[in-house]
């Protein structure tokens, strides 16, 4: 059982001591200072009652809990050593100690004075001293803003069960409030730090061989043989006005001349016939080439 005292930050001759008054001391470190810490691999832990320093407690899991008290903080005097339910304490992360809450546990922990709001990880048990009510780790008393002052008054409220493996850190973090409850580790979405990229293996997707092309295209670029029927019409059409066009060069190859054409002559005094359709009314039908190419005065 690991003891957590007042400001356990300010002095170190707690750490591994038994207390006469409580009866309990610190555990060994396990990780020394500079080391990175394993997140979770400990137990899921309720516990019997229990007595310090004359006083019962009796640990549950009691999801309607909600309590107003002191809370102090804790940090390089416990850091690397093991906690209550068998984790490694890191003064870094957004972890706390409570007398009876299940652990590991979360726990929503409020400051009175500011209105921060933060949802902390419960791995440990204590605070003993003063009537305190939680101890939060230092990084969890610098986020709700009370390390300087040393205790705070808070509302502690049990938010559920936690995970037993892995770092929740990220989430606890994403939770911070001000003016508002913390809501609960589940409700809060955080960016991966993880590549959007998949990986794929190297010797997986590789082509063997000729590498496949795509499938040909579904339209047309002007060079079939439909397209060059289509020209020849239309140059044909424009040969039977170059007569009257050889003092003048032609600006379009291709341009369409209906001048002295008699097809196109309209008969005097009679007017356009409604039967007419209006592609033979401009031109004429070509069983060289398909006469839906042209509409119009012989424009595409």
């Amino acid at each position: 059982m690991c003891l957590a005292l007042a400001n356990c930050a300010s002095s170190g001759k707690f750490a591994g001591q038994v207390d006469p008054k409580y009866g309990v001391s610190s555990s060994p470190r396990v990780v020394a200072f500079g080391d990175p810490v394993p997140k979770g691999g400990g137990t899921y832990r309720v516990g019997k009652p229990y007595t310090v320093a004359g006083r019962i407690y009796v640990p549950e899991e009691d999801v309607n809990y909600r309590e107003e008290g002191l809370a102090s903080w804790y940090g390089d005097d416990f850091h690397g050593r093991q906690t209550a339910n068998g984790e490694v304490f890191d003064m870094e992360s957004l972890s706390a100690a409570h007398p009876t809450l299940p652990m590991p546990s979360y726990a929503r922990v409020t400051n009175l004075s500011n209105g921060k709001s933060l949802v902390v990880r419960v791995n440990d048990r204590g605070p003993y001293h003063g009537n305190r009510l939680i101890d939060v780790s230092n990084k969890a008393a610098e986020l709700l803003e009370f390390k300087g002052n040393g205790v705070a008054r808070v509302r502690v409220e049990y938010v559920g069960r936690a995970p037993l493996e892995g770092s929740d850190d990220r989430q606890l973090l994403a939770t911070l409030r001000t003016g508002t409850p913390a809501p609960s580790p589940s409700m809060v979405r955080v960016a991966s730090a993880r590549s959007f990229v998949p990986d794929v293996p190297t010797s997986a997707g590789r082509i063997r061989g000729d590498v496949p092309l795509p499938e040909g295209r579904p339209y047309s670029l002007g060079n079939t043989s439909a397209d060059y029927a289509s020209i020849n019409a239309t140059s044909e059409m424009s040969a039977s006005g170059r007569s009257r066009s050889r003092g003048r060069a032609l600006n379009n190859p291709r341009e369409v001349s209906y001048e002295g054409d008699q097809r196109y002559a309209a008969s005097p005094g009679a007017g356009p016939s409604l039967g007419s359709s209006p592609a033979s009314a401009y031109m004429p039908i070509d069983a060289r080439g398909p006469a839906e190419v042209l509409s119009g005065r012989g424009l595409y």
